[in-house]
């Protein structure tokens, strides 16, 4: 059954909504522009802020939808699996050459099916950096290292803990070019180009 969860989760995880709704709005290959991701951030870059939010929320969607079913089918260990599944699909989608995106809007998702109040809190913490700094990944990394001590302080089961903190390894090791980018002062801010 975990199994099967996991291979559901990481189907699920693997639509890459950012590329199917730019290519539908004839704009071409998402992946040509900026960072290259398929997630909302990239889409933004677009100019199209309805296709960025719509990427944003059925990212979140489907990690929602991965982590409910395997809630359903067989408890925290199947959240655990099929979320971390989902997020895996998302990152590195086979259709794709394993090259997707990096992650946030799916872990989201997955959190809010996991841990509401721990999505929650990482939410705030994200629009509070993206507030102050008006740098995506600044928010998205400070978050991520915010989510495992929100979910531990809110008491979450082992299980929950554990796809928090493995989910915000795997965000933050997907945006290491951003690191560097950080580091060096060239991370470009919300709104503008790569």
């Amino acid at each position: 059954m975990l199994f099967a969860l996991g291979v559901l989760g990481y189907l699920l995880g693997s639509i890459p909504f950012g590329l199917v709704l730019t290519g539908l709005a004839g704009l071409g290959d998402v992946r040509q522009i900026g960072s290259g991701s398929i997630g909302a951030t990239n889409v933004l870059r677009t100019g199209r802020k309805g296709l960025a939010a719509a990427t944003l929320l059925l990212d979140a969607a489907k990690g929602a939808a991965a982590a409910l079913i395997g809630a359903w089918l067989a408890g925290e260990p199947g959240v655990l699996v099929a979320g971390l599944g989902a997020l895996l699909g998302h990152m590195f989608p086979a259709w794709l050459g394993f090259r997707g995106g990096k992650g946030v809007a799916t872990g989201v998702g997955v959190l809010l099916a996991a841990s509401p109040l721990t999505a929650l809190g990482a939410a705030l913490v994200w629009l509070g950096m993206a507030v102050l700094t008006r740098i995506s990944s600044a928010s998205a990394l400070t978050a991520c290292v915010a989510a495992p001590v929100i979910a531990a302080l809110l008491g979450a089961p082992g299980p929950v803990l554990l796809l928090v903190i493995v989910t915000a390894v795997l965000i933050i090791g997907r945006h290491r070019a951003n690191i560097r980018r950080l580091l060096a002062g060239t991370e470009p801010r919300i709104g503008r180009g790569k």
